[in-house]
């Protein structure tokens, strides 16, 4: 009674878009674990801890436990269950009631033992196996969502690890500013003292003083709540120094290898958890159509019985009984015939979704990868504009020291390269988080977690 089930049709085009950038060189990501990529080893550590110590995916893994529980007791309902059972009556007839009319009380006892099967259902129409596969996929489809929360929580822990180094490269340009600035403030306060310059030259170096302990403070207190969510999803407390040594894509990452959007289809723990959730609901309609059909179910016993309990066991005491029942409701008022609409939708949005899930998954590669490729050339404009920005600030105050500027030259020139600076390493940072979108995009490495 179940449809044959096919995959449907990859509803997006055969490879990526031409301006993703993508190469053909790397790993191969569905045979390689995460250590492979993420080369890093104090963020293999972080990693490690959130895997061993993450509530939510804690959460999942007890998630994929229930489901198979649920697959479990299904799977049970196809085999007959044995078991033994005994029970004992004592009764009283009133001598009104005696049926042999003596006018004497009756008192009667049955004592009866045996080895049993209650109630099992004679699965003809694959009802019962139906139901057996369709609790199967949806366990097999509990199984990829914790996988899934697993790779997300892998790149969470990543780029949370990233955020927090971009801004202790932050701090530090920001602290030599504050540095610098406040040198330039002391002496520019022994000029005015001495009457070389003026007073409003002493206040604007005090603004650019300030904006820079401005930033410094802003900075600190984003990398206190930078911590603060990086030790949520490690599960344990961290202590994290201030790291300021800029960090390179190969000290990072290794290659990967984008592949084909086909391979999307066995890669992506959501797609593979959608395609089950779709043959669980092309089994439920197999069950709903074997509910037209008769349900045949046997009863039987097999044991001993006695008006004595110490005859419970002598010869003759033999008994058996066997019933047979078979039903089938003539009129429901469309009860079942609206189940097996209500399968259908299901598994109608069951394909819906899984399409989704699919151009959300090409979505997600040909976004990581166009980002790589422009914030690489980002990357570079930043750098050229960090030495234009160096330049005019060194021309600038060479101007000022000879009189042949304002100071208010001077002041722009130092606000914009600190901007530049800053700039410099949000790029790069996001550069780097283009590598980790394109980890999680396509699907993960192997990763085998623990549920016993």
């Amino acid at each position: 009674m179940m449809p044959r089930y096919e995959t449907p049709e990859l509803p997006v085009a055969e490879r990526y878009a031409t301006d993703a950038g993508g190469g053909t060189s790397g790993i191969d990501i569905a045979v390689n674990g995460w250590r492979d990529y993420f080369t890093d080893p104090f963020l293999q550590s972080l990693i490690t801890q959130a895997l061993d110590n993450n509530r939510d995916l804690r959460m999942a893994v007890l998630n994929v436990e229930a489901a198979r529980a649920v697959y479990r007791i299904q799977r049970a309902d196809q085999f007959p269950s044995l078991g033994v059972q005994g029970d004992m009556a004592r009764s009283r007839t009133p001598g009104t009631l005696n049926p042999l009319l003596t006018g004497q009380s009756i008192i009667a006892g049955q004592y009866q033992v045996g080895f049993g099967v209650a109630a099992w259902e004679l699965d003809f129409w694959g009802r019962v196996r139906s139901l057996k596969t369709a609790a199967l996929e949806e366990y097999l489809a509990t199984d990829e969502a914790c996988r899934a929360s697993a790779l997300q929580l892998i790149a969470q822990v990543a780029a949370s690890y990233l955020t927090l180094r971009e801004t202790d490269e932050r701090i530090a340009l920001a602290r030599a500013t504050v540095v610098t600035r406040e040198e330039s403030r002391r002496i520019f306060t022994r000029r005015v003292q001495v009457g070389a310059t003026s007073r409003l030259d002493l206040k604007q170096v005090e603004t650019l003083l300030a904006q820079a302990q401005a930033l410094s403070a802003q900075l600190e207190q984003s990398r206190a709540a930078q911590i603060h969510a990086l030790e949520l999803l490690v599960g344990a407390s961290l202590d994290l120094p201030v790291e300021t040594r800029p960090l390179g894509e190969n000290e990072l990452f290794g290659d990967l290898h984008p592949g084909l959007p086909s391979d999307l289809l066995v890669n992506r723990p959501d797609i593979v958890a959608a395609e089950h959730q779709l043959k669980s609901a092309n089994a439920n309609i197999g069950a709903a159509r074997a509910a037209f059909f008769p349900r045949i179910t046997l009863t039987g016993l097999f044991g001993s019985a006695s008006n004595e309990l110490d005859g419970l066991f002598k010869s003759g005491s033999r008994a058996w009984n066997f019933s047979p029942n078979i039903s089938l409701p003539i009129f429901d008022s469309g009860r079942r015939r609206a189940n097996l609409k209500l399968s259908q939708v299901q598994r109608d949005m069951a394909v819906a979704n899984y399409e989704k899930t699919v151009q959300s998954a090409f979505r997600d590669v040909s976004d990581a990868l166009s980002a790589h490729r422009w914030l690489t050339e980002q990357l570079a404009i930043a750098k050229t504009a960090l030495d234009a920005q160096s330049e005019r600030a060194r021309l600038s105050q060479l101007r000022y020291d000879n009189g042949a500027a304002a100071f208010l030259e001077v002041l722009d020139a130092q606000r914009d390269l600190l901007i530049a600076q800053q700039q410099l390493v949000q790029v790069r940072s996001a550069l780097l988080n283009s590598r980790i979108s394109l980890y999680s995009a396509l699907g993960g490495g192997s990763l085998v977690l623990d549920v016993e």
